[in-house]
């Protein structure tokens, strides 16, 4: 099945179970080198008389760094079969094995911009924003998410330049 590009303003859309339910993968890089991972955590929206999505990425995750190197990003969404697929594409590391073809993704491209065949909605978003979450600028929350050591997450501001959703059929 193809993708065919949907107007984004008509998609009846629910991102609170898409993204906080139903998860999506966030890809970067290039056809030469990318990586994705998995998250729950993101929104959409409208911002700058632009339509947005925002997401967040902590500094120790190897899609960071493509996403801090390029300009484009997508954002794709994958129906219930594929959540182990995704489980792996969030919980194992692009930097230690070949996640891509450990879940039998098949990459496609958009001007360059990585994605995959499998998923039912996909979003190619540029980079307009991004910044550090400050713990000092956080409520209760920044006590309990983090209290490890790890990184604290990146914003990152996506304008979503284009829609593509798989035909049915």
């Amino acid at each position: 099945m193809a993708f065919i590009e949907q107007d984004l303003n008509k998609l009846n859309l629910n991102p609170f179970e898409m993204i906080g339910g139903s998860w999506m993968l966030i890809t970067a890089g290039t056809e030469d080198s990318f990586n994705s991972m998995t998250a729950s955590w993101g929104g959409m929206g409208f911002l700058w008389n632009k339509n947005v999505v925002f997401t967040f990425i902590r500094p120790e995750r190897y899609t960071y760094e493509f996403t801090e190197k390029n300009e484009l990003f997508s954002i794709s969404f994958f129906e219930e079969r594929y959540r182990q697929q995704l489980y792996i594409m969030g919980n194992a590391s692009g930097r230690d094995i070949d996640k891509v073809a450990e879940c039998r993704f098949t990459p496609v491209f958009h001007q360059g911009c990585p994605y995959y065949k499998e998923a039912s909605l996909v979003l190619i978003c540029r980079k307009i924003y991004f910044d550090d979450l400050k713990k000092e600028n956080m409520a209760r929350l920044g006590k309990t998410i983090y209290s490890n050591n790890m990184g604290i997450h990146r914003m990152y501001i996506g304008e979503v330049l284009k829609t593509l959703k798989k035909e049915s059929g």
